[in-house]
């Protein structure tokens, strides 16, 4: 009976609220193209589905864009997720690489400076490099073998985190951000899972299990380190055309 009127007076837990952020077009372009599906195209479908798997779940979400073909800054994307108060912020993208295929995930693990600001705050970083891992390693599991893993990589290993010290989104984040290299366009393999819709579809619902899991991490960060294996990429950094 005290359970039962607990209920009542607290109500249902509160669920997170999680910014989707299909990238492109935006102040760096339009992003890349396959033979058969452009990144924008991929990106705005993916998120669809993702967005409505996390409301089914029960979390808010909040989009950077209404539309797949609107412009909107890396700057104003940040800015939504910021006054949402977002839990995390999910980045959409696909990348154009002749070298290699598959899967990525990426996070800011120092502060970056672009036009006089600097970002993201010592508590962001804090939180989203365990947060990253915990996303990282539910992803590759849950896509089991879908795309090849092209591993948990830092900001700094993208051209643009490269000049800058992190990705121009991160750089405005307020909230963690973690961006999805969800395949390289460029390769044939790649581009034929998103350009399917069972490949999306299991591409969203891994993405999904991925944000929870690292929402999870951020309620109870003693996780880190014993239950959360990092598959961060060592040695000199490779960079990739990975968007800001």
């Amino acid at each position: 009976m005290i359970h039962l009127l607990a209920f009542f007076v607290l109500g249902f837990p509160e669920k997170a609220t999680i910014c989707i952020d299909p990238g492109h077009p935006s102040e760096i372009g339009k992003g890349t193209k396959g033979k058969h599906i452009s990144e924008i195209h991929a990106n705005w479908l993916v998120a669809n589905e993702l967005g409505a798997l996390l409301k089914e779940k029960g979390y808010k979400v909040v989009f950077t864009k209404n539309s797949e073909n609107q412009y909107v800054t890396n700057p104003k994307r940040a800015q939504i997720a910021n006054n949402a108060h977002a839990d995390l912020m999910v980045r959409l993208h696909c990348d154009h690489d002749t070298n290699s295929r598959g899967i990525a995930t990426y996070f800011a693990d120092r502060k970056g400076t672009i036009n006089g600001v600097s970002g993201p705050s010592s508590k962001v970083l804090s939180q989203v490099k365990p947060m990253a891992k915990a996303f990282h390693k539910t992803l590759i599991e849950k896509l089991n073998g879908l795309l090849k893993d092209r591993g948990l990589k830092t900001d700094r290993q993208t051209k643009v985190g490269s000049k800058y010290g992190a990705l121009i989104g991160s750089i405005h984040s307020k909230c963690p951000s973690i961006l999805v290299e969800m395949c390289v366009l460029s390769n044939p393999d790649d581009e034929q899972v998103i350009s399917r819709k069972a490949g999306r579809t299991k591409l969203a619902k891994a993405i999904l299990e991925a944000a929870i899991a690292a929402l999870d991490l951020k309620k109870n960060p003693r996780l880190t380190g014993r239950d959360v294996r990092s598959t961060e990429a060592g040695g000199t950094p490779a960079l990739t055309n990975s968007t800001p």
